[in-house]
């Protein structure tokens, strides 16, 4: 699988961004993996609770309040995406600094609306 989307912050609360996020990248047939704090299913994505070594991932694209983000920096970091989208709210300078240090792009943005507009 290449060109994989983390979402991490991922919820099976169907209420969620997050979960929407993942239901429309499924209904891209884009590959997605999930990270949360509770393991469980949107659609077919198994959401996991613990940091996996995924690989080929393309893009990372956060859930989390800038607080909760400072115990993924270094995890994701190594996994070398391509690029990092902060949704609303997740804003954070010192975490876009740190990526932009490691050659990894950081962009501020919506998935939700990147997908609708198709410029994902």
């Amino acid at each position: 699988m290449k060109n994989v989307t983390l979402v991490i912050g991922a919820s099976t609360n169907p209420n969620r961004y997050s979960n929407i996020a993942i239901k429309r990248l499924i209904d891209k047939n884009l590959p997605v993996r999930a990270l949360g704090l509770r393991k469980g299913k949107v659609g077919n994505v198994v959401v996991d609770d613990e940091k996996l070594d995924y690989e080929n991932i393309d893009t990372v694209t956060l859930y989390l309040n800038s607080k909760r983000q400072e115990n993924y920096y270094n995890y994701i970091i190594g996994l070398k995406p391509r690029r990092v989208i902060f949704n609303p709210g997740t804003e954070n300078i010192e975490f876009v600094q740190l990526l932009q240090e490691s050659n990894i792009e950081a962009e501020i943005a919506c998935t939700l609306v990147l997908l609708s507009t198709n410029q994902y």
